[in-house]
């Protein structure tokens, strides 16, 4: 697969039930990684299965575990792990490149971790709670194992760094701002990816005014001006902005102050909002888009168009941000797969910006769906948060020896 002199680099991406990584070779004199395999392992405590692909779509492994062999995510991580070095003839990585959701204020680009680093990085865990302990334990485990391997903590909130401060304030007073009581943004690796590659595919729109709609169990919107983050939906934490598999979205802060007084501590409060809400809660059936279309509850039906509504609130105010919009664009799982709720969000935005769907494109997840007649561009593009960590992985480690 590569030669002796190329560097192999391991992403990860940590979740409550998944591990999801990938395996690069970094060349000299080479800006992008080349993708040589993918692993995934989820269903952590109550079914592990481990995936690896090659790049070329052969598979390497598919195989299930017992909960005896992987029942947190430690051994899951080490599985992976395993897997894809075995699937290089047993090498080693020189480089980890690990997700991480939240930076703070302290950590706008991509950084090299460390004791110091991960003690920071855990102050934050509670802002982002279904993540970051899960982001950590991964960096923690091969800090442990093996202290001299390189590891690089790329951030979702990292791209949204540079906004306006108008973009980034609450109507509190200014010095919880300046306490770092701030809308910080997410998916900044999966809009940064995205916006990379619509360069490559429509350069003459890809410096415009764009809303990328990156939509799967987390959910959010960002509206991109010259391949910057000008606005988002999500903010302070992952709670905000449009509702998702189990958040509950944008909320008014006196449900909070009334939940309170029946009550309810800040504990429960945060299992509510994180684990009860988003589609789960509205439809009492499932957080996950493919059941709730394949069921025949009322409740399933209207959280999704609940769901497609908030989304068509958020492009209209994100399209306001960036006075005009020249293309919508539908990413991750949902946005990917779901030809349906592209086709509610079109339809009602249709009157607003003259969008119109080309139907055989849009059934077929074409790049392209937009109609002969649309007065916007419409795109369907395949996130990769993958390669997107390993880019700035790369980089950050030719700099580092330069």
């Amino acid at each position: 697969m590569s030669s002796r002199q190329d560097e192999l680099i391991i992403t990860v991406n940590t979740g409550s039930s998944s591990v999801k990584t990938g395996l690069f070779v970094g060349r000299r004199g080479e800006h992008s990684p080349q993708l040589l395999a993918r692993g995934k392992l989820d269903g952590i405590g109550v079914q592990p299965r481990l995936k690896v692909i090659r790049a070329d779509g052969s598979g390497v492994q598919d195989r299930s575990f017992s909960l005896s062999q992987v029942g947190d995510l430690q051994s899951a991580f080490l599985q992976v792990y395993q897997a894809l070095c075995a699937s290089v003839d047993g090498r080693q990585p020189t480089l980890i490149g690990h997700r991480v959701v939240h930076g703070g204020t302290a950590f706008c680009a991509p950084v090299a971790i460390d004791q110091c680093v991960l003690k920071q990085l855990r102050q934050l865990e509670p802002l982002a709670p279904l993540h970051q302990p899960h982001n950590l334990a991964a960096i923690q485990m091969l800090l442990d194992s093996q202290p001299d391997l390189p590891q690089i903590a790329c951030f979702d909130t990292a791209f949204h760094a540079g906004r306006s401060p108008l973009s980034q304030l609450f109507g509190l007073p200014y010095a919880l701002y300046q306490q770092g009581i701030r809308r910080y943004g997410f998916h900044g690796l999966s809009f940064e990816y995205v916006s990379q590659r619509l360069a490559k595919l429509a350069p003459a729109v890809a410096g415009g005014k764009l809303v990328v709609a990156h939509l799967g169990n987390g959910s959010s919107l960002c509206a991109l001006d010259g391949g910057k983050s000008i606005e988002v939906t999500t903010g302070f934490s992952a709670l905000d902005g449009l509702p998702m598999g189990s958040r509950c979205g944008a909320l008014d802060p006196g449900v909070l102050l009334h939940l309170l007084d029946r009550g309810e501590d800040a504990r429960s409060l945060e299992t509510l909002l994180y684990r009860q809400s988003g589609l789960l809660g509205l439809s009492g059936v499932s957080s996950d888009m493919r059941e709730l279309r394949a069921s025949t509850k009322p409740r399933a039906r209207m959280a999704v168009d609940y769901f497609a509504y908030r989304i068509v609130q958020e492009v209209g105010r994100l399209a306001a941000s960036l006075g005009g919009l020249d293309a919508l664009v539908f990413t991750a799982g949902i946005g990917e797969k779901d030809a349906e709720l592209r086709a509610q969000v079109v339809q009602r935005l249709a009157p607003l910006f003259g969008l119109a769907l080309d139907d055989d494109a849009n059934r077929r997840h074409a790049t392209r769906i937009e109609a002969r007649h649309s007065a916007r561009l419409i795109f369907v593009i395949s996130t990769d948060e993958e390669s997107m960590i390993a880019r700035h992985t790369w980089r950050l480690h030719r700099e580092r020896n330069t």
